[in-house]
């Protein structure tokens, strides 16, 4: 209890990271009650309004084809917001379990997973994203296998580091000496003490899921029209960024905000979660 109380101490003295968890929150909650509020659909057409300014009727405007800007947005944060969750933990859980396997059991098994590990990094994680995306082809599920795949690679390489430290502890090898499961040792000593390093990647992971979803979106390989995602949403208002840049704007400053703060609250994280700190 005096741990955690130390570490949430420390995340708190960080301004930054305050700031940047209460506007993930204000975007989560958006998103989640959101469309309960929302005056319109996401995809109700009316070319009569197309590229509208801001008004009573239509708080942020309108888009190409004068749906609410709006309403597009907040249903637009569930689905960015749902990529950036799901395919986060999805690479996170791959990475870890081989990060862990090739630092716990090294030999063959390391060796041959850190050359697979080295050849998805030699790629660009937006290139690597495009192929995956190029194979399985575009849509929301595939979006979401694209990017995680894209965070293996840094996780992986991240565990394995740390657990091939750990594998060396007087209390890993005692564990040894006694009999115990390479399971056990596994999941009770080693996952627990790497879980902070962890929850740090993570975190900044989020973020750079948001930008790398986005990023397929704006070039047509992600979530597909109709569906309201904030790249797609930038790549159809960019046509019209001189005469109506509120358009633009809008969206690309919804994916700054959430990249910035998330990586806000990861470096607050790994501030609170660093030993060093926590001894000095």
């Amino acid at each position: 209890m005096n741990t955690n109380s130390h570490v949430l101490r420390r995340f708190l003295q960080r301004k930054s990271s305050v700031i940047g968890s209460a506007i993930i929150f204000i975007f989560v909650f958006v998103a989640l009650i959101g469309p309960f509020l929302c005056p319109y659909q996401p995809n109700e057409i009316n070319l009569m309004n197309r590229y509208q300014n801001p008004s009573r009727e239509h708080w942020l405007g309108t888009d190409i084809l004068g749906r609410d800007t709006f309403t597009r947005l907040v249903y637009g944060a569930r689905i960015s917001l749902l990529i950036s969750v799901m395919s986060t933990l999805i690479g996170s859980f791959v990475g870890m379990v081989l990060g862990v396997i090739a630092g716990y059991f090294g030999g063959v098994l390391d060796s041959f997973i850190s050359r697979m590990l080295d050849i998805l990094m030699a790629f660009p994680g937006l290139l690597l994203a495009i192929a995956v995306i190029a194979i399985l082809g575009s849509g929301l599920v595939n979006t979401m296998l694209a990017v995680a795949v894209f965070s293996i690679p840094t996780i992986a390489r991240l565990v394995r580091s740390v657990v091939i430290t750990l594998r060396e502890n007087e209390y890993v090898q005692a564990c040894q000496v006694v009999g115990a499961s390479n399971t056990r040792i596994v999941v009770t000593h080693i996952i627990p003490n790497a879980m902070g390093q962890i929850i740090v990647n993570v975190t900044l992971n989020f973020g750079y899921a948001i930008l790398a979803a986005s990023s397929l979106s704006f070039l047509g390989l992600g979530v597909q029209p109709p569906n309201p995602e904030w790249g797609a949403m930038l790549s159809q208002a960019r046509q019209a960024i001189r005469s109506t840049p509120m358009a633009s704007i809008i969206p690309g400053m919804c994916i700054m905000l959430v990249v910035l703060s998330f990586s806000m609250v990861g470096d607050g994280l790994r501030d609170a979660l660093d030993p060093k700190l926590k001894r000095g």
